[in-house]
């Protein structure tokens, strides 16, 4: 017999991650919103509720089948067998309030203080950057969402813009904001900015490097380390020893690192300038140390490729209405992060480990048998930061990170419908790879 809630509420459980979003949690947000049910019938608000964040868990799944998944285990329990127009009744009925709740309540890096790779010179490091998801072609979707633009005729399916900020060594969501296309990143960047305070550094790419977005987060107290355009002319101010110098952008002082990297694959050599911008003017803290942690940037890729291809498997999102995508959204953040504390609670006990080792896919595949069986739901007395999930991430680590270089393809002309990347962008073969920086000092004498 397995242990779950009891009466109407059996159904209502996400397998082992209830643990990480448990009951308590849920029936507090419930109530924060104002969405508790009036009247306890076979579908409380709180089992909505998991029906929401399960059906993330199998993406290629209808409600009714997450449903069947959700209690397939809970034999001799008197279990409903609701309509999939009674499923979506319910699902409007709470509307995303309490996903939007839940999400606040679990978003963070998901790192202690001695959690290895999470950290640089007592800072939390994060990326900031954004993505596009495609929604169903309706036209409740189509009022408020646009297709995109293209030489080809445009994407076939309205898009949303999603905006994170991401611990890097957890790929733990720190805080998200999502809207039309029609609002640019830079836009969007502000909306996060609050979420953005000391000690942390953030890196982003050269779409963020607008005056006011950079000044508007050193005002939080976040160190920078943005890259800018190579023929961005920034005046020298006081020159450094190390080749950087010392400029402003706007009223911000900044140290700007120009660096010439040189990749070196069998296949043979590319070298490429870089030039960034940091808040970092530590003299004690080499440039080529800045220019090496800027790679970091690319967490916040592999997390987008996790949400969207991961879990969702390239699919375009479910709901046929801005509302209801809005609740979806929000259960899939809220999912995923689960999926992230319960990867990194995992690497807690073994603190030589690096939590970008372990495996997304193993913690997704297994969170799914564990909702299947019904497993885990209600924890033990004793505190188990493992569980089933954690013990399989820690027997299927990946190998230590080792330097790879992927460059892009650019596409041929009879090609116009070459397979895609999840960030969009077309990629060749990965090559063993190694780097060589060298900082460059600037070219004015």
């Amino acid at each position: 017999m397995v242990n779950v809630a009891g009466g109407r509420f059996a159904p209502g459980h996400l397998g082992e991650l209830t643990q990480i979003v448990p009951f308590e949690m849920v029936d507090a947000v419930l109530a924060k919103t104002g969405t508790v049910q009036q009247r306890v019938r076979d579908l409380p608000s709180r089992v909505v509720v998991y029906l929401l964040l399960s059906a993330v868990l199998f993406a290629e799944c209808g409600y009714r089948q997450v449903w069947d998944r959700m209690t397939a285990a809970l034999d001799g329990l008197p279990v409903p067998a609701p309509t999939p127009a009674a499923l979506a009744a319910a699902r409007r009925r709470i509307g995303a309030a309490p996903l939007r709740a839940l999400f606040d309540l679990l978003r963070g890096p998901a790192a202690g203080p001695a959690t290895k790779g999470v950290w640089w010179r007592g800072r939390l490091v994060t990326a900031i950057d954004g993505t596009t998801m495609c929604c169903p072609d309706t036209p409740a979707n189509l009022v408020v969402y646009r297709k995109g633009g293209g030489h080809h005729g445009g994407t076939g399916y309205p898009m949303i813009r999603l905006l994170a900020l991401v611990a890097c060594g957890t790929r733990g969501l720190l805080a998200t904001t999502f809207g039309t296309t029609g609002r640019g990143e830079t836009g969007y960047a502000t909306d996060l900015v609050p979420a953005m305070r000391a000690p942390m550094i953030v890196l982003a790419d050269r779409n963020f490097a607008a005056a006011d977005l950079l000044a508007q987060i050193a005002d939080r107290g976040a160190d920078l380390l943005v890259r800018v355009k190579t023929g961005r002319r920034l005046p020298v101010c006081a020159r450094c020893a190390d080749g950087s110098w010392l400029s402003r952008i706007g009223p911000l002082e900044v140290r700007v690192i120009r660096a010439e990297i040189t990749i070196t694959t069998p296949g043979g050599q590319r070298t490429e300038v870089y030039q960034l911008v940091t808040t970092v003017t530590d003299p004690d803290c080499p440039a080529t140390e800045l220019v090496r942690l800027y790679h970091e940037r690319w967490e916040i890729e592999t997390a987008y490729c996790e949400l969207k291809q991961t879990i969702g498997d390239g699919r375009v999102l479910r709901a046929r209405t801005p509302a209801g995508l809005e609740q979806e959204i929000y259960a899939l953040l809220v999912a995923y992060q689960a999926l992230r504390i319960t990867i990194a609670d995992a690497t807690l006990t073994a603190p030589d480990v690096d939590p970008d080792r372990g495996s997304f896919t193993i913690a997704l595949n297994t969170a799914r048998d564990q909702l299947i069986k019904a497993a885990g739901v209600i924890a033990e007395t004793t505190v188990d930061l493992l569980g089933g999930i954690g013990r399989q991430v820690l027997e299927h680590l990946l190998p230590d990170r080792r330097c790879r270089t992927s460059p892009r393809v650019v596409k041929r002309a009879i090609s116009n419908y070459a397979p895609h990347t999840a960030s969009g962008r077309l990629r060749g073969p990965s090559h063993k790879a190694t780097i060589s920086i060298d900082v460059l000092v600037h070219p004015d004498p």
